[in-house]
């Protein structure tokens, strides 16, 4: 991984034009506005305290300094926690609004300050007003920076991902990143990790005629994934070259989700149980858990899901005792309407089957070329994953929790969840194949033991 793999990924983005990451670079931010905000001789810079603290005010004077005018946002001025729900990108929006007050659009540029959470919500904010932003990142916490669309929670409580541009500009300084708590870079490298089994994840959706393949998007993430998070000890003493390649690696995450306009190739099951937790509001010991670091526990898990697939031989599949497993559409919709009865949410497991569906026969054929590819799709599948040992071993050096217990859930909660991510999103998955394989609750129970 190297500039090149950014620069290559720029030249592909729908929204983003420079991604700036080094030792300093917040000095760059006069320059790159001047440069890519041509029009605008006003910011709005958005943060939190804390956020405002580690960069906000030094953003503000070095914008100020080259001659900007520039107004402030702060989100919970009194330090309460917050997070990416919708009535806070309304807010956002409004503060926007009132910094515009009478000017063009092209005049004003929200800047925001911060990480995943205020970079969501700026980004939602900005589109809903049609504006370009710029992001400078205060925290390697994420994948969110570079992508399009924002991950909020609705009004009704579903956590969902909101079409929106990407930043037109990304500033990612190391020095404001050394100074954000340690969970964040855990969170970061926790789920950079995700994009291994979420990797599998596509390959196998793919393999089995339930997905599109995007080889640009894939090669963007996957081409120097390995090396990223190859050096858990370097990120988690924040050293500089593994940090470089760690946090690059986290922005072509967002870049090839930029590319491909879905979160596909950053994202599988392993995300799914942690929105379920977020849309049932989870906390442990009074706060929210971050979702990297939830979606690190479900990475562990997962991985662990696919030594037990490679470990069995699916040419030996008996199709017909599968196909008596894949319900009429009507029953899968009374199941999936079970799933979310009496949640915020009713209509969520069903709009999935809705969308998942095919016929029987369509799955026959699926699941016959499936049967007669298996030693190919196997070879394709080891080649894409990490031993389970290891991701284990790199999520416990940077301080990531590995069970569920340490986020404040169980197993038993958890083995429930995993039925319930098949009736979350149209995308098909491990867990989906192996519930139709009969396998699931077998693999899923053992794969919560070490």
């Amino acid at each position: 991984m190297s500039r090149e793999s950014i620069e290559k990924a720029l030249a592909r983005a729908t929204d983003t034009k420079a991604c700036v990451i080094g030792e300093g670079s917040l000095a760059e931010v006069p320059a790159l506005f001047k440069e890519h905000f041509s029009c605008a001789g006003s910011a709005v810079v958005v943060c939190d305290p804390r956020t405002r603290k580690a960069a906000g005010e030094r953003v503000e004077a070095l914008l100020s300094d080259a001659g900007l005018r520039v107004s402030e946002y702060v989100l919970e001025p009194g330090g309460a926690t917050f997070h990416a729900d919708y009535r806070y990108v309304e807010e956002v929006r409004e503060a926007i609004r009132k910094s515009l007050d009478g000017k063009s659009a092209g005049e004003v540029v929200p800047v925001a300050v911060g990480s995943g959470v205020i970079n969501d919500l700026v980004k939602l904010a900005s589109g809903e007003l049609g504006l370009p932003y710029m992001v400078c990142a205060t925290a390697a916490s994420v994948d969110g920076y570079s992508s399009f669309g924002a991950a909020i929670r609705s009004p009704e409580g579903a956590k969902q991902t909101y079409s929106c541009p990407a930043p037109k500009v990304i500033v990612a300084d190391f020095e404001v990143m050394r100074t954000a708590p340690k969970w964040m870079a855990a969170s970061g490298f926790a789920d950079l990790m995700a994009k291994v089994p979420a990797g599998a994840d596509w390959i196998l959706a793919y393999e089995l005629g339930a997905s599109e393949w995007h080889d640009s998007s894939w090669h963007t993430v996957q081409d120097g994934l390995k090396e990223a998070i190859g050096n858990p000890e370097g990120v988690a003493s924040m050293e500089t070259e593994p940090l470089t390649r760690f946090v690059e690696g986290l922005m072509l995450g967002g870049f090839a989700m930029q590319d491909m306009q879905s979160s596909r190739p950053a994202s599988g099951a392993e995300h799914l149980f942690s929105h379920l937790l977020e849309m049932r509001d989870h906390t442990f010991k009074g706060d929210i858990v971050p979702h990297g670091i939830q979606v690190g526990v479900f990475t562990l898990f997962m991985s662990r899901v696919y030594e037990k697939m490679l470990a069995y031989d699916y040419s030996n599949l008996d199709v017909e005792a599968c196909l008596r497993n894949w319900k009429t559409l009507e029953e899968q919709e009374r199941i999936g309407a079970e799933v979310f009865a009496g949640t915020k949410f009713p209509e969520l497991g069903v709009k999935t089957v809705r969308a998942k569906y095919v016929d029987a026969d369509t799955m026959r054929k699926r699941l016959e070329s499936f049967k007669a590819r298996w030693p190919e799709i196997k070879a394709r599948l080891e080649g894409q994953l990490v031993p389970s040992v290891e991701i284990e071993r790199s999520l416990k050096v940077v301080g990531a929790p590995v069970s569920p217990d340490e986020i404040g859930s169980t197993v038993a909660a958890s083995l429930a969840d995993a039925r319930r991510t098949i009736f979350m999103r149209d995308r098909y998955m491990a867990l989906d194949f192996l519930a139709l394989t009969g396998q699931l609750d077998d693999f899923a129970e053992r794969s919560f033991v070490a």
